[in-house]
């Protein structure tokens, strides 16, 4: 059994709704990581599996791994970086043979990852918050950075966010950073998440578009941003409605891709 508090706790929700995917007749994602972690925690973890999460974190899976997958074509011998990481097995469905990983997380997280996930080579765990400055001492840095923060950021109030991009901006050079962004009026709804609100986490931050994020530190500079409802509405009458009625479209989360350094990208 592991103990996990307020925002930790919320790793439960993408690990349970991974897991519950994978054993569907037709998985959309393939997690057989979370599924033996599941298996040995042996909880009761339905309030962390509901319609709308589960179909925001598949969407979310499948878009990030894209993107990821993507520009580790162009740049096959990238490190990347998984801020936040909690159970997530990102490397084994990514991994082209010649990457670098680093997961980083608290160190209670990184230490309850060390019971499920076997060491790796290329692949590096850091026992740090995302805001501790010393991090990226930790960090290989030849070469281009893949940064992925998924699932973190609306926990951040807006300073912490501008603390966050700035370390990164100050130690890395070249990099692609994938953010998941929420909007302002699903940041002020925590409790009325619904699996978020089974959890003493609360959201603190969320903006309508990425080129808001971009005034909190200068270099950055937003490529594209995809709304999970792209990805969505392929699979239920839900999802479609969900990402056609104008009223409610906006309120789902996104993929935002920015650059901070020397890379120059165009939107794919």
């Amino acid at each position: 059994m592991i103990s996990l508090d307020g925002v930790q706790e919320t790793l439960l929700i993408p690990l349970t709704i991974k897991a519950s995917e994978t054993k569907r007749p037709q998985p959309r994602i393939r997690d057989f990581k979370a599924v033996e972690i599941m298996e040995k925690l042996n909880m009761d973890t339905a309030k962390y599996d509901k319609f709308m999460s589960h179909e925001g974190v598949v969407a979310r899976t499948i878009l990030f791994d894209e993107a990821i997958k993507h520009y580790l074509k162009k740049y096959p011998q990238a490190v990347c970086i998984s801020i936040g990481c909690g159970f997530d097995a990102r490397f084994s469905r990514v991994d082209n043979g010649r990457l670098t990983w680093y997961d980083l997380d608290f160190p209670e997280v990184i230490s309850a990852r060390r019971k499920f996930f076997p060491k790796q080579e290329r692949v590096h765990l850091i026992a740090k918050s995302a805001l501790d400055p010393s991090w990226p001492r930790e960090i290989n840095k030849d070469g281009k950075t893949i940064i992925v923060i998924e699932g973190v950021l609306m926990y951040f109030t807006e300073e912490a966010v501008s603390q966050l991009l700035q370390i990164i901006r100050d130690n890395f050079a070249d990099v692609i950073l994938l953010a998941e962004l929420m909007p302002p009026f699903s940041a002020k709804s925590s409790r009325m998440h619904d699996t978020v609100k089974s959890t003493q986490a609360t959201f603190q931050w969320g903006v309508k578009s990425g080129k808001e994020v971009e005034k909190l530190c200068t270099g950055l500079k937003l490529v594209e941003e995809k709304s999970f409802n792209c990805e969505m509405k392929k699979h239920s009458f839900r999802g479609r409605l969900f990402a056609s009625v104008p009223v409610i479209r906006n309120f789902n989360n996104r993929l935002a891709v920015f650059t901070l350094g020397n890379t120059i990208q165009t939107a794919r």
